[in-house]
C-alpha cells in the first residue's frame, strides 16, 4: 500500500514538474518582452538601463495612434456583432434542441478549428468579388465570424447548466415570450454574454493573420503594424506597445472572470464557460 502511494506521489511530482517546465517555456518569452520594454536602448537587446521613455514615445507615434484607433473601433463593433449573433445562437442551441443541433455545432467547431490563414485568404477573395472596400467593414466581418462561434459556445454552456423551470413557470403564468426573455432568460445568461463580449473584444484586438489579409492599403490595426515593423529590427518601442496590449488583454480576461464569479460560478465553471465546455 505504501509502495503504491509512493509511486502515485512520485508520478504526481513528475507531472507537476513537467507542467512547470511547459509553462516556463511558453511564458518566458513574454516575460522577456515585458522586461525589455523598459530598456533604455533603442534596440530590444542589449540591456542598457531602466527607462519607461519608450511607452511615451510609442503613444506619441502618429502611426501607432492611428493603428490603435482602427483596432479599437474594429474590436468594439466586432464585440457587439459577435455578442448579438452568438447569444441568439447559444439560446437556440440550449433551449430549442432538434435534429439541426449537431450539424450546427459541427459548423461552429469548424469555424474554430479552420486555420486563420485559410479564413484570411477566403475573406480577401470574397471582399474583392463583392467589391467591399471599407476597411472597418472588412475587419468587423472577418473578426465577427470567429468570435460569434466563441460567444455561441459560452452562452450555450451557461444556459445548458440552468434549469428551464423559471422560464416555464413564467410562461404558465401568462407572461409573453419577450417578457420571459427580458426578465428571466437574459438575467440568467448575462454573465456569459458579458464574458463573450469581453473575449470578442480581446480576440479582435489581438488578431494578426485575418487583419493582415483584409485591411486595405494605408490602414492597419495595431498588431499588423507591430508585425510589419519587426522587419526593420527588434525595437524597444515595439516591445513597449506590445506590453500595453498584453496588459489590456489580461485586464479583459480578469474582468471576464470577475463577472462570471459575481454570477455565482466556481473556478471550474468559469473555465468551462470561457472554453465553451
Amino acid at each position: 500500500m505504501r509502495s503504491t502511494r509512493r509511486r502515485v506521489d512520485r508520478t504526481t511530482m513528475l507531472l507537476r514538474g513537467w507542467a512547470v517546465v511547459v509553462y516556463v517555456f511558453l511564458y518566458l518569452p513574454i516575460l522577456f518582452v515585458v522586461i525589455y520594454s523598459f530598456n533604455e536602448g533603442r534596440r530590444l537587446v542589449p540591456w542598457k538601463g531602466f527607462s519607461s521613455q519608450w511607452f511615451s514615445t510609442a503613444l506619441h507615434n502618429e502611426n501607432i495612434r492611428a493603428a490603435i484607433g482602427v483596432s479599437l473601433r474594429a474590436a468594439a463593433l466586432t464585440s457587439v456583432v459577435a455578442t448579438v449573433l452568438g447569444s441568439l445562437a447559444g439560446i437556440a442551441l440550449a433551449r430549442r434542441g432538434g435534429g439541426w443541433v449537431k450539424p450546427f455545432m459541427a459548423l461552429v467547431f469548424l469555424i474554430l478549428v479552420t486555420p486563420e490563414i485559410v479564413d484570411g485568404i477566403a475573406y480577401l477573395i470574397w471582399f474583392v468579388r463583392i467589391n467591399v472596400d471599407n476597411n472597418l467593414v472588412r475587419l468587423v466581418v472577418g473578426h465577427s465570424i470567429f468570435n460569434s462561434a466563441v460567444v455561441t459556445l459560452i452562452v450555450r454552456a451557461r444556459l445548458s447548466g440552468l434549469d428551464e423551470s423559471l422560464e416555464e413557470a413564467a410562461a404558465d403564468l401568462g407572461a409573453p415570450p419577450l417578457r420571459v426573455f427580458r426578465q428571466i432568460t437574459l438575467p440568467l445568461m448575462l454573465p456569459a454574454v458579458l464574458a463573450g463580449f469581453l473575449l470578442s473584444f480581446t480576440f479582435s484586438l489581438d488578431d494578426v493573420i485575418i487583419s493582415s489579409f483584409v485591411t486595405t492599403a494605408g490602414s492597419f490595426t495595431l498588431p499588423v503594424y507591430v508585425f510589419s515593423s519587426l522587419r526593420t529590427g527588434l525595437k524597444t518601442e515595439l516591445a513597449a506597445i506590445s506590453t500595453v496590449m498584453l496588459c489590456v488583454t489580461l485586464v479583459a480576461l480578469a474582468v471576464t472572470g470577475f463577472v462570471l464569479r459575481r454570477g455565482g460560478d466556481s473556478a471550474e465553471e468559469i473555465t468551462a464557460t470561457i472554453t465553451g465546455a
